[in-house]
């Protein structure tokens, strides 16, 4: 199953203290938070030796060991299964279409309140809830015995989704700006690991262990427990993104990008708590809103937004069934010959080297964009015809590892697109945007497709509808790049295309210009309510 947003900042060289727990050290997990005093010192750019430089280690070690936590679920890869065999013993048009559908349309329910939420609350709650919400997922998986106890399941999965933004916007309001980078850096690694770590425990458990799925989960509910406790620890930072902004903003600290926009809005030192004005902030909210009508007008954000919109689309309705469909082609009883772990793990590693490869892709992508979107929807669309077809297992286990490979290429390529010319807030905003646009129209191909109160296909014949989807969008993308080829052709010989660059943020190559340092972005605040790999592949 899926889930994920994710999930960038301005280039600002105010740097702060990382004193955890009011302490220069980190004697114990617990201590991990920033005190208010000092948020709002300046210190030097690079952290320096001695006990500073060991809180900034501790925080490191606490929030990647959480995040590594947070992933193990070595029981995901087999949920589908366990559901269909006799411990469960529900049929496959159950779990086709009255129970995976739900998943759908809880997480466009939730997704908008628990983003507000998010930064309202400012993370822990939400980071809380989230791990709640993943125990009662378990404890319906093991103890629930009907149709809407498993579709009770299937709303709490959507609130762990939804609220993986938590943890990627948490991280950034504990480090000062300088250590965006190396942060954004382990964490991902992190996650990563978790996930491929927990995808392979499974694997290994089933076939050489002989685990019954059932234990399994109980693993699997082990862990989430442990990681929840994990969260009892994290402390509440005094600020985030939108609604908890009114500490004041004394000489030298970096001021938000709203700020920027409207200097009028920037508060003076010792402030009181409420200010500036509810007008004011009414004002700024139009100021956005201009901001993003006017970045609307780029073309390669249109076109990159559209490909999130659309293709996501499809690549979550895809990961939502290709369990079952792997249950249909391979319907074996002996649980030791199910490898569905080991192809996570396996579409988890080839999505990580493939989004590694984009970061080096010099290209003019003002030209050649439409060409390479619409040959990787073209891989896309037969990857999918394949599934369909084959009643090999394991030509669809391949064909899933590509597929979902081919998306990962193309995401840290759209996010960097995307976020041209955006500010912090913007980019937020516009990410949140395409992302409920996606869910909204998936959403509406689960209630046509998949739901017993619409045409209730069986998942063979989904994954049919599916490949005519890609098809369509591979002819408008292709259609798209021919106009542009012939566009280019005609206007070649007056205003030549500029010279090929590097994949980087065009934040970072205006700090770069400016001879300041950027942190890179991290793909949690980029694609809000983005899957980590592994629950992507619940199904």
């Amino acid at each position: 199953m899926p889930g994920a947003v994710t999930l960038r900042l301005q280039p600002q060289e105010q740097s702060s203290d990382l004193a955890v727990g009011g302490a220069k050290s980190c004697p114990f997990p617990g201590s991990m938070a920033l005190s208010g005093s000092e948020v709002e010192k300046q210190v030097p750019v690079e952290p320096q030796p001695g006990r500073e430089q060991q809180s900034w280690w501790c925080l490191v070690f606490f929030l990647c060991f959480y995040g590594f936590m947070a992933q193990m679920r070595p029981g995901e890869s087999f949920i589908t299964p366990y559901l269909l065999g006799p411990d469960k013993n529900f049929t496959q048009t159950q779990v086709t279409n009255e129970i995976t559908p739900v998943l759908s349309y809880s997480y466009l329910a939730v997704l908008v309140p628990i983003f507000l939420l998010t930064d309202y609350l400012r993370y822990k709650p939400v980071l809380l809830l989230q791990g709640l919400s993943y125990v009662s997922v378990w404890l319906l998986l093991l103890f629930g015995s009907t149709v809407l106890h498993m579709q009770f399941m299937e709303f709490f999965f959507s609130i762990t989704m939804a609220a993986r933004i938590a943890y990627s916007s948490y991280i950034f309001s504990l480090v000062p700006p300088a250590r965006y980078q190396r942060m954004a850096s382990y964490s991902r690694a992190s996650v990563l690991l978790g996930v491929f770590t927990s995808s392979v425990l499974g694997q290994l458990l089933v076939t050489l262990g002989r685990v019954p799925f059932s234990t399994l989960n109980y693993i699997s509910l082990a862990f989430l427990t442990f990681s929840l406790v994990l969260a009892l620890f994290l402390k509440r930072p005094k600020r985030s993104l939108f609604f908890n902004r009114g500490a004041p903003v004394r000489a030298g600290a970096a001021p938000s990008e709203l700020d920027q926009m409207d200097p009028g809005r920037a508060q003076a030192a010792g402030a009181r708590p409420g200010w500036p004005p509810a007008a004011w902030r009414d004002a700024t909210f139009v100021r956005v809103l201009g901001e993003l009508g006017r970045a609307l007008r780029l073309p390669q954000l249109r076109l990159w937004s559209l490909w999130w919109v659309f293709n996501s689309a499809g690549y979550y309705l895809i990961v939502y069934y290709v369990h079952i469909l792997w249950n249909v082609v391979y319907p074996t009883t002996d649980t030791a010959r199910v490898y569905n772990g080991g192809a996570d793990a396996a579409s988890t590693l080839l999505g990580a080297l493939t989004s590694f490869a984009a970061g080096f892709v010099r290209i003019r992508w003002a030209l050649w964009a439409r060409v390479v979107i619409a040959v990787v929807t073209a891989l896309q669309a037969g990857l999918v015809f394949l599934m369909h077809k084959t009643r090999d297992i394991w030509l669809c286990y391949v064909a899933f590892v590509l597929f979902r490979g081919s998306y990962q290429f193309l995401v840290p390529i759209a996010t960097f697109q995307i976020a041209a010319s955006l500010s912090q807030e913007l980019r937020a905003l516009v990410f949140g945007i395409n992302t409920f646009l996606a869910t909204v129209l998936k959403t509406i191909i689960t209630l046509i497709v998949s739901d017993k109160r619409g045409l209730g296909l069986p998942v063979h014949s989904q994954f049919l509808v599916y490949f005519v989807y890609f098809l369509v969008l591979f002819a408008a993308y292709f259609l798209a790049a021919v106009l542009v080829g012939l566009r280019h052709f005609q206007q070649s010989r007056h205003q030549p295309l500029p010279l090929a660059q590097e994949l980087v943020s065009p934040m970072q190559e205006k700090a770069t210009q400016d001879g300041a340092p950027l942190p890179a972005s991290e793909d949690g605040v980029f694609a809000l309510g983005e899957p980590s790999p592994q629950s992507e592949a619940k199904a």
